[in-house]
């Protein structure tokens, strides 16, 4: 009787712990995106059905002057156990607001705040070793580009892009990754490369991208949240190959656009759904690392490379490109392969970089 009180008791706890854990995401932009903030909000859908929370997502939009009197209205409320925001726009504003509320707990993804300042032990950092992900999609790109056997490659040319939203480090460090990763397979490999300067305006994501195809760029990696739909887009209008970002963009279009996923090789993840979830499932368990920064590279699941049914049947035409690219995995899980960050690198140091691979 006594064993069968103390289950009882165990399980009543258990949902008056776990069973009212509410958890609020701030997305600075709009859901919509088919990447970052999309992938974001599955991690919501995640925590919801295998945790048992209770979430509520809160779309700020693009003005800026709308995300801090959010931000510390609903700090305010005390209505949510967890308040998640996202990317480097959030830092400076979650600095300024995390050491007003003490007791609220605050998780921030894709950057981290500068605990130097004090007064954050509230707030757990998620940042992503983009540099390892884009390193193999790098990989890719120069793989397929050499290829004579791709319908959309052109082995002749030897010239891939990149598409960037803006030229800041979290970007820079996905260029740096995809730039070491091509001249890993080919020393020689040329890389065009552009900032559109906005993350929602894929009509210039795809003006940019036809400009690189028409320059001889085979194949072009986008980087910019919703813009880089716009290279889709371009991959489709030119026959040329695309490479998606943050989210898995051939199952998001495939009931949308069949032509966008023949051509879209893979897409780069960044996992933010599920360093999301993983981030809520350790707050229940305790084990949130409040006042810390977590980088989440291949080895911790953060960031891959999308492995699908029409990735698999893509590379079914060179099975050797697989191959090389779980070679290339492990190595870089191992530390066989240290991907250079662009974190912390001068401007001198990424000019160099960039200019390398000038055409």
């Amino acid at each position: 009787m006594k064993k069968l009180l103390v289950v009882l008791l165990v399980v009543i706890l258990s949902l008056s712990l776990f069973g009212k854990v509410k958890v609020a995401l701030l997305i600075n932009g709009t859901l919509g995106d088919k990447s970052f903030f999309d992938s974001a909000a599955r991690g919501m859908k995640m925590a919801e059905e295998q945790l048992g929370v209770e979430t509520k997502i809160i779309e700020m939009g693009y003005n800026p002057a709308e995300w801090e009197p959010t931000l510390e209205d609903i700090s305010d409320l005390g209505e949510y156990d967890l308040i998640i925001v996202g990317t480097w726009q959030m830092v400076e504003l979650l600095q300024r607001i995390a050491p007003l509320y003490p007791d609220q707990k605050y998780v921030i993804f894709d950057d981290a705040v500068d605990y130097s300042q004090g007064n954050l032990d509230n707030v757990y950092s998620i940042t992503y070793k983009q540099n390892e992900g884009s390193f193999l999609a790098g990989a890719l790109a120069a793989l397929v580009s050499k290829s004579d056997k791709f319908k959309y490659s052109v082995p002749d040319k030897k010239i891939i892009g990149f598409l960037g939203g803006m030229d800041i480090p979290v970007i820079n460090d996905f260029l740096v990754g995809y730039i070491e990763g091509a001249k890993y397979v080919d020393p020689e490999m040329k890389v065009l490369i552009s900032y559109v300067g906005a993350w929602n305006d894929p009509a210039k994501g795809k003006e940019f991208t036809l400009s690189m195809y028409r320059q001889g760029a085979d194949v072009v990696f986008a980087v910019a949240g919703e813009t880089g739909n716009g290279v889709l887009a371009a991959a489709k209008e030119m026959d040329k190959w695309g490479i998606g970002v943050d989210s898995d963009m051939q199952l998001l279009y495939e009931e949308k656009d069949m032509d966008i996923v023949k051509h879209t090789l893979t897409s780069m993840l960044k996992n933010v759904d599920y360093s999301l979830f993983r981030a809520i499932k350790l707050y229940m368990e305790g084990k949130m690392p409040l006042g810390k920064a977590e980088a989440l590279g291949l080895k911790e699941r953060g960031v891959g490379l999308a492995d699908n049914k029409y990735f698999k049947e893509i590379m079914e035409v060179d099975p050797w490109i697989l191959v090389q690219l779980k070679d290339l995995e492990l190595a870089i899980i191992r530390g066989d392969i240290e991907v250079p960050t662009a974190y912390g690198m001068s401007n001198e140091e990424l000019n160099k970089i960039r200019d390398s691979v000038r055409p």
